[in-house]
């Protein structure tokens, strides 16, 4: 992509000469012809094509206010003297102490230095500058705040570029899940926003993940995949409904043409994939008029964010198709046994509990994982047996009681953290609170956590459903049942835990229901 692959909108829709934003400033001063003065002294005044909007207020309370319905003041003129001696430094501590707000830029004006000695302000107010209103001539005033914006500007850009890196940094532990994919696009797009001078909203817009393939690049198919700003609320939303007609007419032509697109704030880079799914950057609410140095910043971001994002797919892809293996395989597990939904029960209800227990998205996952394995042991118990309606001989139950070593001795000795789990979910789910389970007598936290959840969850789904030596029970003998064993048999803990959400996992239930479940 050259410079000349920037495109731009036609001339009637186009703002390219005209001011995109304005820097807000707040007069505070008990004259009204101080505000009257400021105004027309500065009322031809710009920067990077932005004007200044004047906010006024005559007393340090309305300043106050004023600052804490508006965020974004870039400079305060600040007078010291009003209702009080001290009335300005009060609103200057306000502003750095309560607020905690050390971006925008203090300008002090008195009109009796001696009221506040400037050596003592600036060192104990955190002021930015300190001038007389005797000596500030509308030449000097002008100084003043261009100096002010550029350094509100600056610092800004940088804590954009900080808060972007955050959440870039924030993703990076774990970028096998959607949720983490848009977290870690949100940290690159305003990586990316915060270098072209902050601008405010911005998207990143593609058909990957959010449907399964591109049909001829139409644009019914491209989705809001991140989004900063006033977009942050709309992933998943379908690009024609997230945007005004123009915006989308922006897209249209990116997509289109295949490149870059630029009209007045908005811009829109065409971002080309090696595999089928191109993408868009959408940015809006740009600071300034974009550059040649801006041009070749976008030209290559468009290239490694695509790179990017193309990786975490396909990484993405191979984490899914390891977990549809193992889900598959606990599946042909399940057909041994009269319920096919078994397995599918048990991944869902792990899931939420271990929400519950606000697990982090590593163990969660590698949990879920294990989940599919836990009998992987009943491989090597006889069908004759496993689904037998009848009372069990010793001998007979002494092989049910083996599924739990075999499924160890299958998965036992890997490399892997989710098949070490699975190896000792599968020893270790049929042992008791109370330390009477086997295959090892463990008692209490001797118990792994997953070990613990999964003996809930598994003694859950089988009162709860028909087995072939028993039929469904009603959720109130279940619920009795799982009361009574807490603190023998099950983690008392979790086990409240568990009926405190109840609803919530017969909810689970039903969704999955089994053979011949309570309908």
């Amino acid at each position: 992509m050259n410079d000349d692959e920037f495109l731009f909108a036609a001339d009637d829709d186009a703002q390219v000469e005209e001011e995109i934003g304005y820097w807000k400033v707040l007069i505070v001063d008990d004259e009204p012809e101080v505000h009257a003065i400021t105004r027309l002294a500065l009322n031809d005044f710009k920067l990077n094509d932005k004007a200044l909007t004047f906010i006024s207020a005559y007393d340090g309370e309305e300043a106050k206010r004023l600052l804490r319905e508006n965020k974004d003041i870039a400079v305060v003129l600040l007078d010291v003297v009003m209702e009080t001696d001290d009335a300005g430094l009060m609103v200057a501590q306000y502003i750095r102490n309560e607020l905690d707000n050390h971006f925008t830029r203090i300008i002090l004006r008195t009109g009796q230095p001696g009221q506040a000695p400037e050596k003592d302000v600036i060192i104990n107010y955190d002021i930015n500058d300190y001038k007389s209103k005797t000596e500030l001539t509308a030449q000097k005033l002008f100084t003043v705040i261009i100096a002010a914006l550029r350094s509100y500007r600056d610092i800004m850009v940088i804590e954009e570029a900080r808060a972007g890196l955050e959440k870039i940094i924030d993703a990076s532990a774990d970028l096998f899940t959607t949720h983490s994919l848009e977290h870690f696009l949100r940290g690159l797009i305003q990586q990316l926003a915060s270098v072209l001078g902050g601008a405010k909203n911005s998207a990143y817009i593609t058909s990957a993940v959010a449907m399964p393939k591109m049909a001829n690049e139409s644009n019914n198919d491209m989705y809001i995949f991140a989004g900063n700003g006033e977009y942050a609320g709309k992933e998943g939303n379908r690009l024609k409904d997230a945007l005004s007609n123009f915006e989308y007419e922006l897209c249209l032509q990116a997509l289109k043409q295949q490149k870059v697109v630029y009209a007045g704030e908005y811009l829109v880079a065409f971002c080309r994939s090696n595999h089928q799914h191109n993408s868009l950057l959408y940015l809006t609410g740009l600071p300034r008029t974009v550059n040649d140095t801006d041009k070749r910043l976008i030209q290559k971001f468009t290239e490694n964010v695509q790179v990017a994002f193309d990786n975490l797919i396909n990484n993405k892809e191979m984490n899914d198709t390891h977990n549809e293996i193992v889900q598959r395989l606990g599946r042909i597990l399940d057909t041994r046994e009269t319920d096919a939904n078994h397995n599918k029960r048990l991944v869902a209800m792990s899931a939420h509990f271990a929400d519950l227990l606000n697990m982090s998205e590593l163990s969660k996952q590698q949990f879920l994982t294990a989940v599919p394995l836990h009998n992987i042991g009943n491989s090597n118990v006889p069908l004759s047996v496993l689904n037998k309606q009848s009372a069990l001989t010793d001998d007979e139950f002494h092989q049910i009681q083996m599924h739990a070593e075999f499924g160890y001795q299958i998965l036992k000795g890997s490399e892997r953290s989710a098949i070490r789990l699975a190896a000792t979910l599968a020893r270790h789910h049929h042992e008791r609170w109370d330390g009477k389970g086997y295959p090892d007598g463990l008692a209490g936290e001797k118990i792994s956590l997953e070990s613990r959840i999964m003996a809930i969850l598994d003694t859950f789904d089988a009162l709860y459903n028909a087995r072939s030596y028993k039929p469904a029970w009603p959720m109130d003998k279940v619920i009795s049942t799982l009361t009574e064993t807490a603190g023998h048999q099950l983690d008392p803990n979790l086990t409240a835990l568990f009926l405190d959400n109840i609803a919530e996992f017969e909810a689970i239930q039903q969704r999955y229901p089994g053979s011949n479940n309570n309908e």
